[in-house]
């Protein structure tokens, strides 16, 4: 069995990538990116390095990277998160720049409607922090507050392969209350807490919106060469009472669920590794189903009511990949 998606990365199984651009983060502007483009700082592919590859400028790097600086002062990029979140920490990712990578970098962050400007104020919650060539920097946000920009400032120069801001979207549910949404959406603070296996795909992608791109957009398990099923839990943005269920295949053919099911509880307070292990024993609240490859699966007169529920169980019989997990409700 797999540990807890929270051994993912060191901000836990309810953070996601709030600048990542399937989600609707974008890179807003930079001071220069003379040598490469600031948003390929934000593609949520891992960064290649391709050699022999040049463009017009120089060498071709997969990030932003900003020209040799001649004068005084240092190099920025503003980026816009997804949604207004909760930052825990960030990833300043600089793998394959080693002659060119920045000696320090640090992250201010904002909130307001718009794009920021020059009369807008700046908190920082990373202060300058001494970087490494070719290296993960996986550093702590100082700030609990919501923002909706970042900047990352770059001493004095250099590139940059990737950066991710670890976090939470903030929803207000008083305006949701009584309106019929989709409590698995990652856009609302749905995330995976444990899974037993996701060896071609994370469960977290299944939770992510529109219809997956391809077999790699979605929750792939390896194949299942022993007793039993595959499963992952899912916590709820919200607790609610669940009205429709929506389980999409798209693009899996050969590699589809034969079957699957859905378990669920309301839980108030407990850890990841104890909710793995009580979800063996939740109720039902979709029974077993059959299957077919590359179709969005809808299900509704098979919903067993439970009342509110805060946790699911998804399990795939015996093995196989789901793009996409909806749960259709209104927040309790």
């Amino acid at each position: 069995m797999s540990s807890p998606t929270a051994d993912a990365h060191p901000f836990g199984a309810a953070a996601i990538n709030l600048l990542d651009p399937r989600l609707g983060a974008a890179a807003l502007s930079a001071s220069d990116e003379f040598f490469a483009p600031k948003e390929r700082m934000l593609n949520p592919d891992p960064a290649v390095f391709i050699p022999g590859k040049y463009d017009d400028n120089g060498k071709w790097m997969d990030g932003w990277e900003s020209r040799r600086k001649r004068q005084e002062g240092y190099d920025h990029c503003v980026c816009q998160l997804a949604f207004p979140g909760r930052i825990a920490g960030f990833d300043i990712d600089t793998s394959h720049f080693t002659g060119n990578y920045p000696p320090a970098a640090s992250i201010e962050a904002c909130r307001i409607d718009g794009d920021p400007d020059a009369a807008t104020t700046w908190q920082t919650i990373v202060v300058a922090t001494s970087l490494n060539g070719d290296s993960h920097h996986f550093v702590a946000s100082d700030s609990a507050d919501i923002f909706t920009h970042i900047r990352l400032n770059i001493y004095p120069d250099g590139g940059v392969a990737r950066l991710r801001a670890y976090g939470r979207p903030v929803t207000d549910w008083a305006k949701l209350q009584g309106r019929r949404v989709n409590l698995a959406a990652v856009e609302l603070g749905a995330h995976a807490i444990g899974c037993s296996d996701q060896h071609y795909g994370s469960p977290m992608r299944a939770l992510f919106p529109g219809r997956g791109i391809n077999m790699g957009d979605g929750w792939e398990t390896r194949r299942r060469r022993e007793p039993g099923n595959d499963w992952c839990i899912i916590a709820l943005a919200h607790a609610g009472r669940i009205e429709e269920i929506e389980i999409d295949t798209a693009h899996f053919k050969g590699n589809f669920p034969d079957r699957c099911s859905i378990q669920a509880a309301l839980i108030d307070v407990a850890t990841e590794q104890s909710i793995v292990t009580q979800s063996m024993f939740w109720r039902t609240l979709l029974p077993e189903q059959k299957m077919v490859m590359d179709k969005q699966h809808l299900y509704a007169r098979e919903i067993i009511d439970l009342g509110p529920i805060s946790h699911v169980r998804l399990n795939v019989i015996p093995d196989g990949g789901v793009s996409r997990l909806r749960l259709w409700g209104k927040p309790a």
